[in-house]
């Protein structure tokens, strides 16, 4: 069953905020360099590119992290596809998405060229496969295949949405990382760190974006 798409709240015009999680979408100081600090620095991007290098994201959200990874792929000079899966249970209404990404002026070409995609389950360009799974991630990363070399790890905040961080998909997570492949997210809550711990991955506490002191950094070494 396909959920109603969420409902938002903008604050200042152009931050949207989950009715559902009473939470934004991304940092009110500035989005785009939360997300090239926490995920594409934190999983050490974009050095590690290569063909058919895959991410898997937990909370696809506005889109953002998609924007500035294929942007990051394409400044890099990076030959090949990028493989992009991102797990979402509540989408976000594609007018929405397109308003929010329009705070980042600096992503708009690539903003523009995914437009007419969003709401699709697959977005495939010469470049870039993309898939979106709708669904509570507990229920759908399990019956998933595919193996990743880096996570995103952004769900709404651990005390808000707890269903996203708990031990039991964090273990999913692991199990679903090549050797050698990393996970990165914004959030250093101890639960956090300890269920991706238990999942066999050594775990460092970093230097989180802007008012975050910490950010978690994971890696599977087998």
């Amino acid at each position: 069953m396909t959920n109603q798409p969420e409902t938002l709240s903008w604050r200042d015009g152009e931050v949207p905020v989950s009715h559902r999680f009473d939470d934004p979408y991304f940092s009110l100081d500035d989005g785009l360099a939360e997300t090239r600090h926490t995920f594409l620095a934190g999983n050490h991007l974009p050095e590690r590119f290569r063909d058919g290098f895959h991410i898997a994201e937990l909370g696809f959200g506005t889109g953002l992290n998609l924007l500035a990874t294929l942007a990051l792929w394409r400044q890099s000079g990076a030959a090949g596809v990028l493989h992009f899966t991102t797990f979402e249970a509540f989408p976000m209404a594609p007018q929405d998405m397109i308003r929010a990404q329009a705070a980042f002026g600096e992503l708009s070409g690539v903003a523009q060229e995914l437009a007419p995609h969003w709401g699709a389950a697959r977005i495939d360009l010469p470049d870039l496969r993309f898939e979106l799974i709708e669904g509570d991630a507990r229920t759908t990363l399990p019956g998933w295949d595919g193996r990743v070399d880096a996570w995103f790890l952004d769900g709404f905040s651990p005390a808000k949405n707890p269903e996203l961080w708990g031990e039991a998909l964090m273990a999913e997570v692991a199990r679903h990382m090549v050797p050698g492949a990393s996970a990165a997210t914004y959030t250093a809550a101890g639960h956090v760190r300890r269920a991706l711990e238990a999942a066999g991955l050594a775990v460092e506490r970093i230097p989180g974006y802007g008012r975050k002191r910490h950010m978690t950094r994971a890696e599977r070494s087998t």
